[in-house]
C-alpha cells in the first residue's frame, strides 16, 4: 500500500496513489481481443479497447444504477445481516484495491485522514484480519456510513471490473428485498421430526468426531508438533467458478507434476475469475431459479479437496454450515472399491449407508431418504475410483430398496433418478473429470491451493507464536522452487514441517538447507531415518520394498495401500508395528481392513526413486526405456527424484545411515539425460526442452550443466507456457553456461514474476528475444534491473508488440542510462508509446554513459512533437545511434 499524504491539513483528502490500470487490461477482461495482438494494427487495438471502455462502463453504470436503489430501499437491520453474509467477498474484494476504496470513503467525508492512516496501518501488518476488522468497525457505524461502503464498492466496479464483485452487486440488484429471505433460508437448519433428531444427533456426533480425527494428523515422525484444528489452523483455500469449456482447457495446461498453475494466475484470477467460498458451493447463482443439485469440485494432487470435504463436514456437524441439510454422507471412492465384490455384487441404497454408518442401521433410514431435499451426498476422489461413471446405461435405480452394482446407484444419484431433489458433491484429479459435461453439471469449481496471502498465513499457523516463521518464510521465498511449490497447502505442510527440524538447530550444526523437491524429501528421509536409528529393523531392506511398492502404484494408478493386499504382497506387512515405517506411511482405516498412504502424495515417487540406488537388482535401462515411452506424465516425478539422487551431494546424508548407495545408476541416468538434452534443446518440441532444463536445474551442478549444455548455445523456446519455477530454472541454466549468444521467448506470456525469475539468465544472454510475451510496464522494472548488472553481456534486447506503454519506457531508460548497461540494439515496435515517452528516450540517447547504436520504434504514435524531442537526443554528441527507425 502507498503511503498517506504527509499534510497536517486533518480536512484535506490524503493523497493515495492509486493501482494503475490500463485500457489493456479491461480489453483483456472484456473478450473483445480474439486474435493475437501480433496480428492486429495499432488503430484495430485502440478501437477494441475504447469498445470495451464503453461496453464495460455501460454496464457497470446500469448495475450501479439499479443496485442504488434496491440499497435505498433496505432497512439498516437488513443491511447489516446482508454485509455480515457477504463479509468473506467484501474482505477478498477490498484488499485488491485498498487505497482506491479509502480515497473514496475519504472524499465522502465517511473516514478522516486518521482513521485512513490507522486502517492503511492495521491492513499493512494483519492483512486480511485487519480488513475483517474494518468492516466489523463501518458496521457498527450508523447506516449512512454502510451505504457509503456499498456505493465505494460499486464505483469501485466501473473503474475495474472484478467477477466476485459484480456477482455480489447483481445478486443484491436481482434479489432486492427478497435477497434476505433467500440468505436466511440457506442459513436455517432444515426442518427434522422429533423422533429423528437422535439419529441426526448421533449423526453430527459421529461426523464431528470423524473430521476431528481426519483434519490434521500428527506430524510424520515429529510426534511433538501437535494435530492441527480446523478452528485455529485452517487457511481459507481459494476456490474459482469455472465455465466448462473454460475449466477443460485450464486443466489441460496445468502441469501434471510439481504444479506451478497458481503462481501463473494469481496476478488475474482476481479480475477474470469469479472465486467462491466453500459455505457458498450450493447456493443459487444471481438470476438462476434453483440452487445447484450436482456440484465438481477439481483440483491437483495435494490442493486440499479431502481438507474442503472435512471443513465442509467439521461445520455441518457443529452447526456453523451447510445447516440447509439435515443429513450429510461421505463416501470415498476408494472404500467404494471394496463395496462390490463376488459374494454380494449389488447393494441398495440405504444397506450402503447402514454399512457405512452403523449408527444409522435403523428403520427410520428409509423415513430420512424420503426427504430427499434436506440431504447432501460427498463423493470424495473420482479419480480413485474403478469405474468410470457410464452416464449413458439405460437401466438406473430408482427405488431405495432395490439392488444394483454400486457405481450404478451413484450414476442414478447424478442422474436425478434415484433421491430426485438431493445434493452432490464430487472432487476428482482434472484427469478423471472425462464423463461430465456442462449439460449435466450445475456448478463446476477448481481449487488453486494459495496465493502469496495464504502461504504466509498457513506458515504463521503452523509455527504459532514461534519466532521461526519469519525466518523460514524469507528463506522459501528466497528459493524459487520450494515458493512455487507452496501454492500446494499439501507442498505447504511438508516444507514447513521438515524445515522446522531444520531451522530450530543452532546454526553450527545446520548443514545447507534444500534448494529443490529432491533435497527437500531427502531431508525429510534423513530425519526419520535419525530419530528411528536404535530400531532394530533392517531400514535398508524396508525401503527397498516400500519403493517396489510405491513404483508399482504409481504404474497402476495406485495412491492406497491395503494391508491384506500390496502391503502383504511386498513384504511389508510384519513391518507394520514400525515406528520408522509409520513416520512415512499414513494409516486410513476402511470398512474392512487397515489401509496405508504416503504422508505426502510425492513422497510415493521419491521412494519408488530412491529404492533404485539401494536394490541392485534394477535393470536401469529397462526402467529409462519405460520412462521414455509413457506419454501421459506419470513418471515425470520419479524421474525429476531420480536425476536429483543422481548428485552424490545430495544422497550423502542417506549414505551416512543406509550405507553405500549403487553408483551405476547415477551414471546411467545422467548418461541418458545428456542424451535427452542434445536432442531436444535443438529440437522443435520446445516444451520437451523445458522439461529436459527443469531436470538439470533439479540436478544442481553448474559444471555438469556446462558439460551437457555447452557454450556459446542458442536457446530458442518460443511459444511455450513457462511458469515462473520454469523461468527460475532457466535462469540458472544460463548462468551455468557462463553466458548464451541467443535467447528466444517470443510468443511466451511473461508474467511480472516470471520476468523477475529470468533476470539472471537475460543478463547473461547476448541476443534477447521477447517478441508478443504480454509484457506490461510492470515488467519494465524488472528488465531494466537487467541492463544494469554487472558484468551483464546483453547488447540486443527485442521487446516489439508488448504493451510497455510510456510508463514502462520510462523505467527501461533508467537501465539505459545506467554505468553498466552495455546495449547496443533495441526493439520497441509497436509497444503502444506515445510523445509521453520521448524526454526519458532522448534522456537516455543523450547519456554519456550510452552504448545504443540502434533504435526501432515503427508501430507507436510518438507524434511530431515526440520525434522532435528524439531528434534533440540524435543531435547530442554523447548520442552513438546509428540506426533509427
Amino acid at each position: 500500500m502507498g503511503h498517506t499524504s504527509s499534510s497536517p491539513n486533518e480536512k484535506s483528502s490524503p493523497t493515495f496513489p492509486k493501482k494503475r490500470r490500463h485500457n489493456e487490461d479491461i480489453t483483456a477482461l472484456s473478450g473483445l481481443q480474439t486474435q493475437p495482438a501480433a496480428f492486429v494494427t495499432e488503430d484495430a487495438v485502440l478501437k477494441l479497447q475504447n469498445q470495451a471502455c464503453s461496453l464495460n462502463s455501460q454496464k457497470s453504470k446500469g448495475l450501479k444504477e439499479k443496485f442504488s436503489e434496491v440499497l435505498t430501499t433496505l432497512p439498516h437491520e437488513d443491511l447489516l445481516k446482508i454485509t455480515l453474509f457477504y463479509k468473506a467477498q467484501l474482505v477478498y474484494v477490498i484488499e485488491y484495491d485498498t487505497d482506491a476504496i479509502l480515497q473514496n470513503l475519504v472524499t465522502k467525508h465517511i473516514f478522516s485522514h486518521n482513521e485512513a492512516k490507522r486502517f492503511k496501518a492495521k491492513e499493512k501488518s494483519e492483512g486480511a484480519a485487519g480488513v475483517e476488522s474494518f468492516i466489523g468497525d463501518m458496521m457498527k457505524k450508523d447506516r449512512e456510513v454502510l451505504v457509503s461502503l456499498w456505493v465505494t464498492l460499486a464505483e469501485e466496479l466501473a473503474r475495474f471490473p472484478s467477477q466476485t464483485l459484480t456477482r455480489m452487486l447483481e445478486e443484491l440488484a436481482e434479489g432486492g428485498p427478497d435477497l434476505l429471505n433467500d440468505i436466511q433460508s440457506s442459513l436455517a437448519s432444515h426442518h427434522i421430526k422429533t423422533h429423528i433428531k437422535d439419529l441426526q444427533l448421533a449423526h453430527r456426533r459421529f461426523k464431528f468426531k470423524s473430521s476431528r480425527a481426519m483434519e490434521g494428523q500428527p506430524s510424520p515422525g515429529c510426534p511433538q508438533i501437535r494435530a492441527t484444528t480446523f478452528n485455529t489452523q485452517y487457511t481459507q483455500l481459494i476456490v474459482i467458478e469455472e465455465e466448462r469449456e473454460s475449466l477443460t482447457k485450464a486443466q489441460q495446461d496445468l502441469p501434471k507434476t510439481l504444479g506451478t498453475h497458481a503462481e501463473l494466475v494469481e496476478e488475474q484470477t482476481k479480475q477474470k475469475y469469479k472465486q467462491i467460498w466453500i459455505e457458498h458451493l450450493f447456493r443459487k447463482s444471481p438470476g438462476v431459479k434453483s440452487s445447484p443439485h450436482l456440484v465438481v469440485v477439481s483440483g491437483v494432487p495435494g490442493i486440499g479437496k479431502s481438507t474442503m470435504v472435512q471443513k465442509i463436514l467439521f461445520d455441518w456437524a457443529r452447526g456453523a454450515g451447510y445447516q440447509k441439510f439435515a443429513f450429510v454422507f461421505l463416501f470415498k471412492f476408494r472404500e467404494l472399491n471394496l463395496q462390490e465384490n463376488e459374494k454380494e455384487p449389488k447393494i441398495s441404497l440405504t444397506k450402503l449407508i447402514a454399512r457405512q454408518y452403523k449408527h444409522l442401521d435403523d428403520v427410520r433410514l428409509k423415513e430420512i431418504l424420503l426427504r430427499p431435499k434436506s440431504l447432501l451426498f460427498i463423493f470424495d476422489a473420482l479419480d480413485e475410483y474403478k469405474h468410470k461413471l457410464d452416464f449413458t446405461q439405460r437401466k438406473l435405480c430408482s427405488n431405495l430398496e432395490d439392488c444394483f452394482p454400486v457405481h450404478v446407484l451413484i450414476t442414478s444419484l447424478i442422474r436425478r433418478k434415484l433421491l430426485k431433489g438431493s445434493s452432490i458433491l464430487i472432487t476428482s484429479r482434472p484427469g478423471a473429470l472425462e464423463p461430465f459435461n456442462k449439460t449435466r453439471v450445475d456448478r463446476f469449481a477448481e481449487i488453486l491451493g494459495f496465493f502469496t496471502e495464504q502461504k504466509l498465513m498457513y506458515f504463521k499457523k503452523f509455527f504459532g507464536e514461534v519466532d521461526l516463521k519469519a525466518e523460514v518464510f524469507q528463506y522459501v521465498k528466497k528459493n524459487a522452487s520450494l515458493y512455487t511449490m507452496c501454492f500446494n497447502p499439501s507442498y505447504c505442510w511438508f516444507t514447513c514441517l521438515v524445515l522446522k527440524d531444520h531451522f530450530t538447530k543452532s546454526k553450527e550444526d545446520r548443514k545447507a538447507a534444500p534448494k529443490t523437491a529432491t533435497e527437500l524429501f531427502v531431508m525429510f528421509l534423513h530425519n526419520i531415518l535419525i530419530k528411528h536409528k536404535k530400531e532394530a529393523d533392517d531400514k535398508r531392506g524396508i525401503l527397498v520394498k516400500l519403493g517396489k511398492m510405491a513404483y508399482y502404484g504409481v504404474d497402476n494408478g495406485i495412491h492406497e495401500f491395503y494391508q491384506n493386499m500390496e502391503m502383504s504382497a511386498f513384504g511389508l506387512q510384519s513391518f507394520l508395528s514400525s515406528c520408522f515405517l509409520k513416520g512415512i506411511l499414513q494409516r486410513q482405516s476402511t470398512l474392512d481392513q487397515m489401509a496405508f498412504k504416503f504422508v505426502h502424495y510425492n513422497l510415493q515417487e521419491f521412494m519408488a526413486a530412491c529404492s533404485v540406488f539401494l536394490d541392485p537388482s534394477v535393470e536401469i535401462q529397462d526402467l529409462l526405456k519405460k520412462l521414455q515411452s509413457c506419454k501421459d506424465g506419470r513418471f515425470e516425478v520419479i524421474t525429476r527424484f531420480l536425476i536429483g539422487l543422481s548428485r552424490p551431494s545430495v544422497i550423502k546424508p542417506l549414505q551416512e545411515v543406509l550405507g553405500d548407495f549403487e553408483r551405476k545408476p547415477a551414471v546411467q541416468i545422467m548418461t541418458w539425460v545428456k542424451q535427452k538434452a542434445g536432442q531436444t534443446l535443438q529440437g522443435e518440441d520446445k516444451s520437451e526442452a523445458v522439461r529436459v532444463l527443469q531436470w538439470l536445474y533439479e540436478y544442481q551442478s553448474k559444471k555438469t550443466v556446462r558439460d551437457i549444455i555447452g557454450k556459446n548455445l542458442t536457446l530458442d523456446i518460443r511459444g511455450t507456457i513457462l511458469s515462473p519455477l520454469d523461468c527460475a530454472g532457466l535462469s540458472y541454466i544460463i548462468s551455468c553456461c557462463g553466458q548464451l549468444e541467443e535467447l528466444n521467448l517470443s510468443g511466451v506470456n511473461l508474467t511480472t514474476r516470471c520476468t523477475r525469475r529470468l533476470t539472471e539468465g537475460l543478463s547473461r544472454s547476448r541476443h534477447v528475444r521477447l517478441v508478443s510475451c504480454g509484457l506490461t510496464y510492470k515488467c519494465s522494472e524488472a528488465l531494466s534491473l537487467v541492463l544494469c548488472v554487472q558484468d551483464s553481456y546483453l547488447t540486443e534486447l527485442d521487446l516489439t508488440d508488448n504493451k510497455l506503454r510510456d510508463s514502462g519506457v520510462h523505467l527501461l531508460c533508467e537501465g539505459l542510462k545506467n554505468p553498466l548497461c552495455k546495449l547496443e540494439k533495441l526493439w520497441l515496435v509497436s509497444c503502444g508509446l506515445t510523445s509521453g515517452c520521448c524526454t526519458a528516450l532522448c534522456s537516455a540517447l543523450s547519456s554519456e554513459h550510452s552504448h545504443l547504436t540502434a533504435l526501432w520504434l515503427e508501430g507507436n504514435k510518438l507524434g511530431d512533437s515526440g520525434v522532435r524531442l528524439l531528434c534533440d537526443g540524435l543531435r547530442n554528441r554523447s548520442s552513438k545511434l546509428m540506426i533509427f527507425y
